[in-house]
């Protein structure tokens, strides 16, 4: 039972951090501190798309689910939860390389409108 309720919060923690690396660009507008903690998860986020590697957390969320005994699940998070929403044909290499491509073009706008806004006098940065 313990181990269920583990695999739920692995898998909350990791649905709010791939939330986080998605749209953390906009909390950083607002609370410039957290570029701190965006930029490194944007660049991990990048990474595992581009890399084709599965996030550590899918593999932990797999081990508690089968200690509690249900199944795990086979490839990664997104492939799991977000492809048969999606993409109900797979994710492919190529969907893959487009997410880190929208993933780094969302981020790259939030960050190039702080940078323009920091370079206007009167303006909040």
């Amino acid at each position: 039972m313990i181990d269920r309720i583990l695999a739920n919060l692995v898998l909350l923690s990791h649905l709010a951090f791939v939330l986080f690396t998605i749209f953390g660009g906009l909390l950083v507008m607002r609370f410039r501190r957290l570029i701190w903690l965006h930029i490194p998860a944007l660049a991990w986020g990048i990474w595992i798309e581009l890399s084709g590697n599965i996030c550590p957390l899918t593999s932990i969320e797999n081990q508690l689910r089968k200690a509690g005994g249900t199944a795990g699940y086979r490839g990664g998070f997104i492939d799991h939860y977000v492809t048969g929403i999606l993409y109900p044909d797979g994710l492919s290499r190529n969907i893959q390389f487009l997410l880190a491509a929208v993933l780094a073009c969302i981020n790259l706008g939030v960050y190039g409108t702080l940078a323009w806004r920091a370079k206007i006098p009167g303006t909040r940065a």
